[in-house]
């Protein structure tokens, strides 16, 4: 088997050159190839030593089919130690991402030149981890204290630009990146350059530098709610200073094996892989036709159906936004330049670019207009009559082969396609609140929804910046389904104890983004209100679980909206307030049903409602409508809020042991009410097996 790691010389400069696709990943084979090429070079005529990469992008980092397995040699500290201490001078050529190792590769080089479309970054917070092969020590050492803090705190890429006025790159260019390289590396060794090496760069913080970490240390605390991996980071960043490089090196180490030992690594590395898996879809042939989308609709120019809007007129395509009226279309677009306003404001887009995006976007009130979609949308009014008389008309007027979308959250898709004269060409794409922000888009398969339907909405989703997740069709779907035992013992929890300050909390400070009763207030409470007006007693369950959320709708408190729900909301700030008023209505309700309220530990509430979660996603992927356990976590963690050190509410059952779930199950049931507290076939199975919720597919 041939190296994926070449060298060659190219006059006086020699070129190591790593071709492992699709991202040059840092594989054993690579490390031992590039290790073997550097002995080459000591020893030939080069003068000079240029690392470059095939294909699409440099080194975007570790290979990750190695997570969890056992490291080969060359361990890449060695690796870079022998680049690093290289007696030929050293040029990083830099295209497309250096990540990871990749960026760490580039920083043991003596000098380092990209593209200008390049971006470089230090992810490893991401997935729960630090870099581990001396990059908090030699970023701080070549670049400084604010391109270290930034840049191994957050995680996130720099481009070229960035990382050129951080001195973390010494020359960009627009093109041909290995002949400029080799040109370069001439140059440097003909003025008799220094082989600067970053072991031996001094590295100092200033009282300003130790303020800005102290400021990073808040944001990242409040950004990332608890994870553990980010502040150890900053502390590597600190030791870089405080000890010399052989020491940093060891104290960068250690903490790396924390954070690996840690289980936030294993629930962000899960997530890392989920992502990628969810996207696929299984039994679908790669190869199947897709429909070119170019034209979009939308109905319904409210704020669902104007986010969706934004993120078709971002990506380039034409938007027609329809609506009932003028006066309806208008104040949607109204509501679209005022985000954007916003986005120009915070400097994350130009005017000349939200006027570029606005381009694309046309108003319309009649449905002719929507002749010639190639995908359309509906985003109107959760009602499914209302639903079908949409569709009824669309059938008769989009062309043939174009989709129909319904973004509804609840109701029954093969129902809407059934209006149709093409249910094949019918399916949901459930876009969550803000559409413009929300990573998260369910991708609702129907009973008839052919093939090219969801290959083209899985691949639109991408394209428009989503992480899609294939559902099939049930009330709710994946993750609104599971919202109803969540909400239920939510409910339960307060009406039989506890306080919306200490349910919340305890929700928060586990790692949730919002308590649910937050969640209420700020959703608007009447919305539950006016569905369950709709059902029957037996339908509305019980009364317990929905009672006082009614009582307090008919108080006038509809939550943020009406500045008082679960909370009182200050009208200037917006912060959530006690309030006795609802305590009052609370203790009156349990008096009423005959409910003896006691003390509720923040363990019980946080198994409560994390338990119910799970125990409904096993279900549903006992039922097949989801495709995955990984699938459920991944709705979870882009569309409500659920922590991603925790990897997902499936993935948190299973590092509990589903074993230890079943007895917890079990024990509520025993306790509290054996009516809502029945182990899934699937959990029950799984915990007399040894089986694994990952290893479980839809059928």
């Amino acid at each position: 088997m041939s190296s994926p790691v070449s060298y060659a010389l190219h006059d006086t400069v020699g070129v190591i050159t790593i071709d492992n696709p699709p991202v040059n990943a840092l594989s054993q084979a690579v490390r031992a190839g590039i290790v073997d090429a550097l002995e080459q070079a000591a020893s030939d005529s080069s003068e000079a030593v240029v690392i470059a990469c095939a294909g699409r992008t440099f080194i975007a980092g570790a290979d990750i089919t190695e997570f969890g397995r056992p490291p080969q040699e060359p361990f890449l500290p060695f690796l870079l130690d022998q680049l690093e201490q290289h007696p030929k001078l050293t040029v990083a050529a830099i295209h497309g991402t250096a990540l990871g190792g990749g960026l760490e590769t580039a920083l043991a080089c003596n000098y380092r030149m990209a593209l200008s479309s390049a971006k470089v970054g230090l992810p490893e917070v991401k997935l729960g981890l630090l870099p581990g092969a001396g990059g908090t020590q030699r970023l701080p050492r070549v670049a400084g204290a604010q391109a270290a803090i930034t840049m191994i705190g957050s995680g996130d890429p720099v481009s070229a630009s960035k990382a050129l006025a951080w001195s973390v790159i010494d020359r960009v260019v627009n093109d041909d990146l290995l002949t400029e390289a080799i040109s370069w590396a001439k140059e440097l060794v003909a003025s008799g350059a220094p082989q600067r090496k970053a072991c031996d760069e001094t590295f100092t913080l200033s009282d300003d530098d130790r303020q800005l970490i102290e400021t990073t240390r808040q944001a990242l605390n409040k950004k990332t709610r608890g994870e553990f991996a980010p502040q150890r980071a900053l502390d590597c960043i600190v030791a870089a200073a405080e000890l010399d490089f052989k020491a940093g090196l060891k104290r960068e180490r250690e903490l790396f094996i924390e954070c690996m030992s840690n289980p936030q690594a294993a629930a962000m590395q899960h997530m890392f892989f989920a992502e990628r898996e969810a996207a696929k879809v299984d039994g679908l042939d790669r190869n199947t036709p897709k429909v070119t989308i170019q034209k979009v609709g939308i109905i319904g120019a409210g704020t669902m159906g104007g986010g969706i809007a934004m993120c078709f007129a971002q990506a380039g395509m034409h938007v027609t936004l329809l609506d009932r009226d003028e006066d309806a279309v208008a104040q949607g677009i109204a509501r679209i330049e005022k985000n954007y306003a916003i986005s120009v404001k915070r400097g994350r887009l130009t005017d000349d670019q939200v006027s570029a995006i606005m381009g694309n976007i046309t108003p319309a009130t009649d449905y002719q207009a929507l002749a010639d979609a190639d995908l359309v949308i509906e985003a109107v009014f959760e009602n499914l009559a209302i639903k079908q008389d949409v569709f009824r008309t669309l059938d008769g007027i989009c062309k043939d082969g174009a989709i129909l979308a319904t973004n509804t959250s609840y109701q029954d898709v093969n129902a809407i396609a059934a209006v149709t004269q093409r249910p094949e060409w019918v399916l949901g794409m459930h876009f969550f609140s803000p559409a413009n922000v929300m990573r998260l888009l369910e991708v609702v398969r129907g009973e008839k929804s052919n093939d090219t339907v969801i290959a083209t909405a899985m691949a639109v989703a991408k394209t428009i910046g989503k992480t899609p997740v294939l559902a099939g069709v049930c009330y709710g779907f994946i993750g609104n389904r599971m919202l109803q035992p969540y909400f239920r013992e939510t409910s339960l929890c307060l009406i039989e104890g506890a306080t919306p300050a200490q349910i919340d909390g305890a929700m928060e400070r586990w790692g949730m983004a919002m308590g649910p009763l937050a969640v209420g207030d700020l959703a608007g409470l009447d919305i539950g209100y006016k569905a369950r007006e709709q059902l029957s007693d037996a339908e509305k369950g019980n009364p317990a679980s929905y009672l006082v959320a009614d009582r307090l709708v008919e108080a006038g408190r509809l939550g943020q909206k009406s500045g008082a729900g679960y909370y009182r909301y200050d009208p200037e700030t917006r912060a959530r307030l006690d309030d006795p008023d609802v305590m009052a209505i609370v203790e009156a309700t349990s008096a009423e049903l005959g409910i003896t309220r006691r003390a509720i530990s923040d363990e019980e509430i946080v198994d409560r409602l994390t338990l119910a979660l799970a125990n409904e996603g096993a279900r549903i992927l006992e039922e097949g409508i989801a495709q995955r356990a990984s699938d459920i976590d991944v709705v979870y963690i882009y569309g409500y809020g659920f922590p991603r050190f925790k990897g997902g509410p499936m993935h948190n059952a299973e590092a509990r042991g589903i074993a230890e779930v079943v007895a917890r199950i079990n024990e509520f049931a025993e306790t509290l009410s054996a009516e809502n507290w029945q182990p899934s076939q699937l959990l029950l199975d799984l915990a007399a097996s040894g089986g694994k919720l990952r290893d479980v597919k839809a059928h």
